[in-house]
């Protein structure tokens, strides 16, 4: 990853964050393959892919400047590096296709929500080269439709992180618009990265943006008490999540409940987005796709029935966001008192 050639790196599930990373890449000279669905692969080729964020840049790479497939053989025939960028759901499958089409020796990234993927991606793909661990830690507003070029838009700042000790990988994968670090724990990383993912559930039943919800007191209550929840259960079992960029997880529940005005000065990082953006959870409501739940409040479920801690919390927001899943109406649009109430 350090000689002449560039190394051929295959975004494999190339969606809203996939695509993102995968134009920034290719825009800064990268060679870079898209693995898409044949839908969005038409857009691009026909009309670009259109990189925005939330600094205010914008521009669109001609769909020259990209390699688009949606056969996964072809796609990983020649691939050095695969960055893995599906939803938890779909990492088995994409593991299996990895291993049974990348050559030996390929380096395999995880930039997934969720704490599983890499044991998953090593169960599958395991025997053909190295996994990685990495996290992004960005929210990605996908639009297309109006005859124009798919528009994949940066709405939350951060540096990616991957596992330490890869040679080269950092340096490959870095570019200026999407910025990678190295980070010694990572299991702490993707615990730290679940515990504010847990936010994505009720953006999702809210309807509202990520402003605007974590402008009002109540909506950072009942946050606040799922992320302080989670803590006891992670606690219960031996777990640290580590600190990234931002608040110490621990003191997250308490810079939540403070008032509207003091949160607005403690917390003007969490504050500094776009108002575009939601989630990746309520994007799958509004799609009518299967959303994160499982791999995300699921998680600390798992580890909560494990070392007997009561998570009611939790179960709550996973009950809603599974009956929101089930109708296939998009967001319940749900209050802030009458979620409260749904989960007590």
């Amino acid at each position: 990853m350090t000689g002449a050639v560039k190394p051929n790196i295959v975004v494999a599930g190339a969606g809203s964050v996939g695509c993102y990373i995968g134009g920034c890449l290719a825009e800064a000279g990268r060679n870079v393959t898209l693995l898409l669905r044949p839908s969005l692969a038409g857009i691009i080729a026909s009309h670009g892919l259109r990189l925005s964020d939330l600094t205010g840049a914008d521009r669109t790479l001609p769909s020259s400047a990209i390699r688009l497939a949606t056969d996964p053989a072809a796609a990983f025939a020649e691939a050095d590096i695969v960055l893995v960028t599906v939803k938890c759901g779909d990492t088995a499958a994409m593991a299996r296709l990895i291993g049974e089409h990348a050559p030996d020796g390929v380096t395999v990234v995880s930039l997934q929500n969720g704490v599983g993927n890499v044991d998953i991606l090593l169960a599958h793909a395991g025997g053909t080269g190295r996994i990685v661990a990495g996290m992004v830690p960005f929210n990605v507003v996908q639009t297309h439709g109006d005859g124009g070029a798919a528009r994949f838009h940066r709405a939350t700042s951060g540096t990616i992180l991957i596992g330490s000790g890869q040679a080269g990988l950092k340096d490959m994968l870095g570019v200026p618009a999407a910025k990678v670090a190295e980070h010694a724990d990572m299991p702490g990383v993707l615990w730290s990265k679940l515990l504010r993912n847990l936010n994505n559930a009720l953006v999702a039943l809210s309807d509202l943006p990520l402003a605007t919800q974590l402008s009002d007191k109540r909506w950072r209550r009942i946050l606040a008490r799922q992320i302080a929840e989670a803590l006891r259960v992670l606690k219960a079992a031996g777990v640290e999540p580590a600190r990234m960029e931002g608040l110490a997880p621990k003191t997250i529940p308490r810079v939540l409940r403070l008032p509207d005005w003091l949160f607005r000065r403690v917390a003007a990082r969490m504050l500094a987005v776009d108002p575009q953006a939601r989630s990746s959870m309520w994007e799958d409501l509004a799609r009518g796709r299967a959303t994160e739940i499982d791999y995300l409040q699921g998680a600390v479920l798992a580890l909560a029935r494990k070392h007997a801690v009561r998570a009611p919390v939790t179960e709550g927001i996973v009950r809603l966001v599974k009956q929101a899943e089930a109708a296939r109406a998009g967001s319940p649009r749900l209050g802030a008192d009458a979620l409260e109430r749904a989960i007590k």
